[in-house]
């Protein structure tokens, strides 16, 4: 397809990425932001899980949803680089069994945290 379609070359926008066998949303914002440094937000489980606890989106019931939100309140300028950061806060501070609230340093601001 890439041959055939895409003249060899890795598509640079979502909507032809996703075109591709096995490229799914979250791949191609991948793709789209990390290569081309295009504004796309990726949500994996920890942009999920992290954008919702922490109240950057509300009441998003799946990957696209909050993908929405995300976009909509972050400055494009800003999007792909909150990507990594929601990804590692995730990873090293809010974990999903159990979060590292004592040591966040967005805990004021967290809609999870239990407030003190």
């Amino acid at each position: 397809m890439l041959v055939n379609d895409f003249q060899n070359k890795v598509p640079d926008t979502v909507d032809e990425l996703t075109k591709l066998p096995g490229v799914g949303r979250k791949t191609a914002n991948v793709i789209a932001s990390v290569v081309y440094a295009k504004p796309a937000m990726a949500v994996d489980t920890h942009v999920f899980r992290v954008s919702a606890r922490i109240g950057l989106t509300s009441n998003a019931k799946n990957p696209l949803q909050a993908e929405k939100q995300l976009v909509k309140y972050i400055p494009e300028e800003k999007l792909a680089i909150a990507h990594h950061w929601l990804i590692l806060h995730g990873r090293y501070v809010c974990i999903a069994r159990k979060p590292k609230c004592n040591e966040c340093g967005i805990r004021p601001y967290c809609k999870f945290a239990p407030k003190s």
